[in-house]
């Protein structure tokens, strides 16, 4: 089926040749766990170099190994280059609403999300407010999102295309909703399948876009649409089903009420069968034993979206529990629930959250949940979050410390992860010197 899609004739840019970046050069191999001394599951090559060959990592050189004379060079000596930021979990028309007060989740829906995605009923107002998400995201370091729109199908068509005019990978679909939301934002099943389809049909694959299912969350979708959902992802290979669960409690007793026969609210979702490898829930604060099981059983993940929480009063999310239980964890800044696009913000308030609860969350850890460790949870791991050889260039320089007061306190400390932690959680989106994707600068 060919989709009327209105922005078909967007170009994924050409990346150059080949490049070679020169600076403190850092990434994750492998998931350090809750142990803060675990410094041998980081590459960390001071003063090395990067090269990039048509858009992908080739490989990594040591200061005193430079590349040969036919590689075009960028100096960042001084600076931290790092694999772009994914996001698992954030919402493109909430820029809107970011620090509206005074409310939690459901009122919040009701008085500012809800309208703000009205708004992007109209075409020019969406491909508008994209494009300004999209370039948001590149300047608070971040590369790579897995992303919910609005209902409208132009919204899904608007956020890919200002993706794709950028190179980056980005993950979306039409938002869900069949009921408990304003008449203007629900639709029927059968139209709102044919659009997915369509937009899928599109979309999915193309250069590197993927789509996602997206239910906006149980109480809004009636069993009706929860299984139109569960039959997208058995006809289309490769799709990704986004959604949220258990943020808060006033949420799990209307869950309750809505679905009496559910065990919990993720029963809910593994009744329609919507549980699998490549489905992320963004929150899962008040799950309990049997559901975090069942989420690892289906290597299922949750956004964990610390300044969202905080802002909104939501709960604690409790990471250990999660690690007792095997369940993948990815942090997320879930705007605009959550205060800023920076994920570093959203890693400061992720050690707030769990040192409230006696647990600590080292820099290791925080950085390999928002490069390497979301990518594994996107199925991407091959692609993204790292500077392995064959991995997009995607690559964020960041300064080491901007004014005063971060030089001196980065400036004193005394060990890699020391210097790491002071710098991630003074630093923010005003340290990002320049933003590459796909191997071409785009910011900086």
């Amino acid at each position: 089926m060919n989709s009327p899609t209105l922005f078909r004739d967007a170009a994924a840019p050409r990346p150059p040749d080949r490049v070679a970046l020169r600076g403190d050069l850092l990434y994750l191999r492998a998931d350090p766990g809750a142990d803060p001394d675990a410094a041998d599951s980081a590459h960390f090559e001071p003063d090395g170099w990067l090269l990039m060959e048509h858009g992908r990592v080739a490989g990594l050189l040591a200061a005193d190994r430079e590349p040969g004379a036919d590689w075009p060079r960028e100096d960042w000596r001084g600076h931290l280059l790092l694999p772009g930021f994914i996001d698992t979990h954030v919402h493109a028309p909430q820029l809107d609403v970011m620090g509206s007060f005074g409310t939690g989740l459901l009122e919040w829906l009701e008085r500012y999300t809800f309208p703000a995605e009205q708004r992007w009923a109209d075409t020019r107002h969406a491909r508008v407010g994209a494009r300004r998400f999209v370039r948001a995201l590149l300047a608070h370091g971040t590369t790579s999102a897995l992303v919910f729109p609005t209902v409208h199908r132009g919204s899904v068509d608007a956020l890919f295309e200002a993706a794709q005019e950028q190179g980056m990978c980005l993950l979306a679909g039409k938002v869900l909703m069949d009921r408990n939301a304003p008449q203007e934002l629900c639709d029927d099943i059968e139209q709102s399948e044919r659009d997915c389809v369509e937009l899928i049909e599109a979309w999915h694959g193309r250069a590197r876009l993927r789509y996602a299912v997206t239910p906006r969350f149980a109480p809004t979708s009636s069993d009706a649409q929860l299984a139109m959902c569960a039959r997208l992802l058995r006809n289309f290979e490769g799709l990704y089903l986004q959604t949220h669960v258990a943020e808060s409690q006033a949420e799990l007793r209307w869950i309750r009420e809505l679905y009496p026969a559910s065990r919990s609210y993720l029963d809910v979702y593994a009744r329609f069968g919507l549980l699998g490898r490549r489905s992320v829930l963004a929150h899962g604060i008040w799950l309990d034993d049997t559901d975090r099981e069942l989420l690892a059983a289906h290597r299922s993940t949750v956004a964990f979206s610390p300044s969202s929480n905080l802002f909104l009063g939501s709960g604690l999310f409790d990471w250990a529990r999660a690690d007792a239980a095997g369940m993948r964890v990815t942090v997320a800044s879930d705007v605009g629930g959550g205060t800023s696009l920076c994920q570093l913000r959203s890693l400061a308030d992720a050690y707030k959250v769990l040192a409230l609860q006696g647990q600590r969350l080292s820099a290791w850890r925080a950085l390999h949940a928002v490069t390497r460790g979301a990518a594994a949870a996107l199925d991407l791991e091959d692609e993204l979050g790292h500077f392995g050889p064959g991995a997009w260039g995607d690559v964020v320089v960041w300064n080491w410390a901007v004014g005063e007061v971060q030089a001196h306190r980065v400036g004193l400390a005394r060990t890699l992860h020391e210097r790491l932690f002071a710098w991630m959680t003074l630093a923010d989106e005003r340290n990002v010197a320049a933003v590459y994707v796909g191997g071409r600068r785009v910011r900086g």
